[in-house]
């Protein structure tokens, strides 16, 4: 009777269920419990379980493990969410071109000028440089000016001589310094005092550099100039203009260097290029600086002559009559002893405006010999845009009725008329072939 005790210690199986409970959730497979008609077994109690749980993970490990767990991984790593980023890089460089009304013969200019897409933007990255063997010449208007200029020079040379008498037995050298004085404009010293205090002009900035030098690279290379020969300044002005002068100065203004495209500062800069590779820059100043002493003196002259007209009016028909003969008798005076030269002076300022006007021209032609005719056509534009803006502002101001000026004084204009210009340019805006 030996059963009876040995019950009570049947209760101890239940235990075994409550070590797996966790897992059997995991793994419906756990089932086979009823094969535990073993448990009398105690010594293979621990071991039994051990093969149940061995298959039963080693069967679902692939369906718990990867599915559920790496399948939000996807949705992390940046692949499916940065890959509509690259579909909007590429459609930025075909975008189309700035409208019609945008490009440079509107009147607002097209936009920012600055834009690579602007139809007068160009590439300043340019590869070898091959220097012309000649870098400056002197063409026809070049001589002519120094030729128009003679009068003026023999004037000055006899107010020069003159002024030697005071010196006594040192006028010849005074004269010769006079003569000497003219290689200054070609001292780089000489030609910087000359663009801050007579031109008004300064260096430019580090970050105006940087938006001129290259245009200038360009125009050069295009050229075959060496750039650096020359020194490139800037004009505190609201208005589109540039200058040459003196045997190395480049002068831009602020407006043109901020809203023009660097196709047209381009185009401005390889107009001024013209005029120091023609020779118009430095034979210009060359004969203003040998004719400034005749100058001061006509002014001189004029200024006393004014004031002899004016003293004789206080004295009636008498005064007239007077200053009239004084006036005819230096008149006399200068044609009997000085073959007229002096009345020469009166017709050269005329001639040399109209040299100055062919100056233009070629300068207008260098620069459209170089594939700047379209450009440059644009800023013509522009500034014939401005002048009929201030002729429309001096109407207002007139009380509605144009001002127009004297056929004279259209005879002193340095530049030729836009309508001119752009007719010069006319076999360099057609298209090949035609």
């Amino acid at each position: 009777m030996t059963h009876p005790p040995a019950a009570p210690e049947y209760p101890e199986p239940p235990r075994y269920p409550q070590q797996p409970p966790p897992a059997q959730p995991v793994r419906p497979p756990a089932q086979p419990t009823p094969a535990q008609p073993s448990y009398p077994q105690s010594p293979a109690y621990p071991t039994h379980p051990q093969h149940p749980q061995a298959a039963p993970y080693a069967a679902p490990a692939p369906p718990v493990s990867a599915p559920p767990v790496s399948a939000p991984a996807p949705p992390v790593s940046a692949p499916p969410v940065s890959a509509p980023a690259p579909p909007y890089v590429p459609p930025l460089p075909p975008m189309p071109p700035l409208p019609p009304g945008a490009g440079p013969g509107s009147g607002s200019g097209g936009g920012d000028p600055h834009d690579p897409r602007h139809p007068h933007h160009i590439s300043t990255d340019h590869g070898r440089i091959h220097l012309a063997a000649q870098q400056r010449r002197t063409d026809v208007t070049a001589v002519g000016s120094l030729l128009l200029h003679l009068p003026n020079f023999l004037g000055s040379l006899f107010v020069v001589g003159l002024l030697s008498l005071f010196f006594g037995g040192l006028g010849f050298l005074v004269i010769l310094l006079w003569l000497a004085s003219g290689a200054l404009i070609f001292h780089r010293p000489t030609e910087s005092a000359l663009a801050r205090h007579v031109l008004r002009l300064r260096y430019p900035t580090p970050q105006e550099r940087a938006k001129l030098e290259p245009v200038w690279r360009e125009v050069t290379a295009r050229a075959g100039v060496d750039g650096r020969t020359y020194e490139l300044w800037v004009e505190d002005s609201d208005h589109l203009n540039a200058v040459a002068a003196a045997g190395h100065i480049v002068g831009v203004t602020r407006f043109a260097m901020d809203r023009l495209p660097n196709g047209e500062l381009a185009a401005v800069m390889a107009h001024e290029l013209g005029h120091h590779v023609g020779g118009h820059a430095w034979a210009g100043l060359l004969g203003y600086w040998y004719a400034l002493p005749g100058r001061l003196a006509w002014r001189l002259l004029r200024g006393v002559t004014t004031v002899t007209y004016k003293v004789s009016r206080a004295f009636s028909c008498f005064g007239i009559a007077f200053f009239g003969m004084a006036v005819m008798g230096l008149a006399y005076v200068t044609i009997s002893s000085l073959y007229g030269l002096p009345l020469l002076i009166l017709g050269v300022p005329y001639a040399l405006a109209a040299v100055g006007r062919r100056a233009e021209l070629r300068a207008d032609q260098h620069a459209a010999a170089l594939g700047f005719a379209p450009m440059l056509a644009a800023v013509l534009e522009k500034m014939h845009q401005e002048e009929q803006r201030i002729q429309a502002a001096l109407t207002l101001r007139n009380g509605g009725v144009p001002v127009a000026r004297s056929p004279l004084a259209k005879l002193l204009t340095s530049h030729p008329d836009y309508h001119t210009r752009l007719h010069h340019l006319q076999p360099y805006l057609a298209p090949p072939g035609h």
